[in-house]
């Protein structure tokens, strides 16, 4: 006897390892939330301190730096509520830097899953963003209540702004995690290299200093090119939603703010679709590699 099957029979199968992307990230958000779950789990499994950890390294962060620039070089005398502008640029470099270097050696940290069953891999790098993003709001909150504290009184468009600013790094952190976090399958160095461009962004960035100091001392198509960096427009929203309702309003934020946060949204999009594209070449090769 035979069995013969038609073509309804087969209908909302799927063939085995066809994997739809980071379409098929979410549709499957059950998984997603599991490995969310454990990755939170394994970062503080025997810590003593657990979520404090959120808390304490940003904070000691700002010490130092708030000591050798705001103190020792007197920004905090030059720059009004310098402390806030120095804390809010922090959380978004840090939020970036997280998600960027975690998504980077996600594939590698979860090899042995990848070789056991299939899922979408595109996953990993995904729950890397997201796990940073939820170490990241402790940070906010506590800039949040400092703000309001010395009176803040933002309006509706700065706070879209701070939203935009968000929405910016968790996208380009989560292409630009799949892009490297695909080659460090095969090359290790990748790995190494991030470490460099996490070193490297914190400074390329309008963190430490206003970005007046670049406009007062680089050539126009520099300023330019500094200002276009999707991390520089994420900042500047963050200064301006945060810092900026808190000054008395005498300072330069970067003309067309907007506009330029605009073009960091779609260049970041532009990097998720670079790293969906190499992800999917090269993920043939992982469990191999692996």
């Amino acid at each position: 006897m035979t069995f013969r099957s038609s073509s309804s029979d087969s209908v909302g199968f799927v063939a085995p390892g066809a994997s739809r992307g980071l379409i098929d990230v979410f549709r499957r958000r059950y998984l997603l939330s599991l490995l969310i779950r454990k990755e939170i789990q394994v970062r503080y499994r025997g810590s003593v301190l657990g979520w404090l950890w959120s808390y304490v390294k940003p904070t000691a962060q700002f010490v130092v730096f708030f000591l050798a620039l705001g103190v020792f070089l007197r920004l905090n005398a030059t720059m009004e509520m310098y402390p806030i502008y120095l804390f809010s640029g922090l959380i978004v470099i840090n939020f970036f830097n997280e998600a960027f270097s975690n998504g980077t050696r996600s594939i590698v940290d979860n090899g042995a899953l990848i070789k056991k069953i299939f899922l979408p891999r595109e996953m990993f790098p995904v729950a890397s963003t997201i796990v940073a993003f939820v170490n990241f709001l402790p940070q906010l909150l506590v800039t949040v209540v400092v703000c309001l504290v010395v009176g803040w009184r933002p309006q509706p468009l700065q706070l879209v702004g701070v939203l935009i600013g968000v929405a910016i790094i968790a996208i380009l952190a989560t292409g630009l995690g799949m892009f490297f976090g695909a080659i460090n399958v095969s090359f290790r160095d990748s790995q190494n290299f991030v470490e460099l461009i996490v070193l490297v962004v914190t400074w390329a960035s309008p963190v430490l200093y206003p970005w007046t100091t670049v406009r007062d001392n680089l050539p126009d198509w520099l300023l330019q090119t500094y200002l276009a960096n999707p991390v520089t427009v994420a900042v500047e929203l963050f200064h301006a939603g945060l810092w900026y309702p808190t000054t008395d309003g005498t300072f330069t934020l970067p003309p067309e703010l907007f506009l330029r946060a605009a073009a960091g949204l779609l260049m970041a999009m532009l990097v998720v679709g670079l790293g969906q594209l190499v992800f999917r070449r090269l993920e043939g090769r992982f469990a191999q590699d692996l």
